[in-house]
């Protein structure tokens, strides 16, 4: 957490100063629905975006800093999000249920002990029916400037198939604020399965 936190102190290169594209896109087409859990929100943008979109939204980070951030961004707006300090691996249903849950660049940062208990975690906050969308580094970007772990499809399957229901794994782009980057990534649409529609 610490690495985090002082990152948050400056510009990390995630932090690109407004919501990420693909978000843009997902809200546009009408994917996001209802009440969203952003993970791993950093200093909110996504958050505010799609809270100003009319979107109940609440953004969870570990850095305290990040939090203050998104919550000195949010102060003033008529429509904005709640934001509070906490884990991904156990928000659970602690926070409520939400219709959707929104990972921008928090998966690829998990060990792999923690992908079972992050799995976990997001089921129990999605409602039946609601999804996850999740952003990142997929194993096409370059190694060459570090940065975080590249994950494939596969793995995000293995993650995530026995607590969601995979309903689309598609090559993306994760933006920075670093023009060396490539930004190759996945975006997953994964979703909880409603028992009402499931015996339907």
């Amino acid at each position: 957490m610490q690495y985090f936190d002082e990152a948050y102190r400056g510009s990390p290169p995630w932090e690109i100063g407004r919501p990420q594209p693909e978000v843009v896109r997902l809200e546009e087409s009408g994917a996001i629905r209802g009440r969203v859990l952003d993970l791993g929100c950093g200093t909110g943008e996504n958050a505010l975006y799609l809270a100003a979109r009319g979107h109940p939204c609440v953004g969870v980070d570990f850095a305290p800093t990040a939090v203050r951030r998104a919550a000195e961004k949010a102060a003033g707006r008529t429509a904005a999000p709640k934001f509070e300090v906490r884990s991904a691996l156990e928000v659970g249903s602690s926070l409520g249920t939400f219709d959707t849950v929104l990972d921008c660049g928090l998966f690829h940062t998990l060990h792999d002990p923690h992908r079972p208990l992050y799995a976990r975690s997001v089921r129990d906050a999605l409602r039946p029916g609601g999804h996850l969308f999740l952003l990142c580094f997929s194993e096409r970007e370059p190694t060459e400037w570090g940065g975080p772990r590249r994950v494939t499809a596969a793995e995000l399957r293995g993650t995530f198939g026995s607590a969601l229901r995979e309903r689309s794994i598609r090559p993306a782009r994760f933006e920075t604020n670093v023009p060396t980057v490539e930004g190759h990534a996945w975006l997953a649409d994964f979703e909880r399965a409603d028992p009402d529609r499931e015996g339907a």
